[in-house]
């Protein structure tokens, strides 16, 4: 906390939002078969769009969304997400690919990183 504080002083606003992640982190994971990310249905895509996802999708589309919010760049999550596949390919351009995956369900970088409440 001491790193996002201003002159590394932790104030009260510091702690309440900490408090509130943390209680945010501890609620128990969406009882519907397939949600393995609570906050994607709701934040990122509506509960109906979330529903004509195949289950499938939804848990690898959960699972990036859990690495882009991590990322502090595209680029960084393209790193992690295709760490094995691009020592394979002539042409590395990892954000292309997570652009396009992202794309499929009509989600940009900046709709995950403004819904990140990480």
């Amino acid at each position: 906390m001491s790193t996002f504080a201003e002159g590394g002083r932790i104030g009260v606003q510091q702690v309440s939002e900490e408090i509130d992640r943390l209680k945010r982190s501890w609620q128990p994971q969406a009882a519907q078969p397939g949600i393995s990310d609570s906050t994607l249905p709701g934040q990122i895509l509506s509960l109906e769009a979330w529903q004509q996802i195949d289950l499938f999708d939804q848990m690898q589309l959960a699972s990036v969304v859990q690495v882009c919010r991590r990322c502090r760049s595209i680029s960084e999550a393209g790193r992690q997400l295709f760490s094995v596949s691009r020592t394979a390919r002539a042409s590395v351009n990892d954000s292309d690919r997570l652009r396009k995956f992202l794309a499929r369900f009509n989600l940009t970088w900046s709709m995950i990183q403004s819904s990140n409440i990480d």
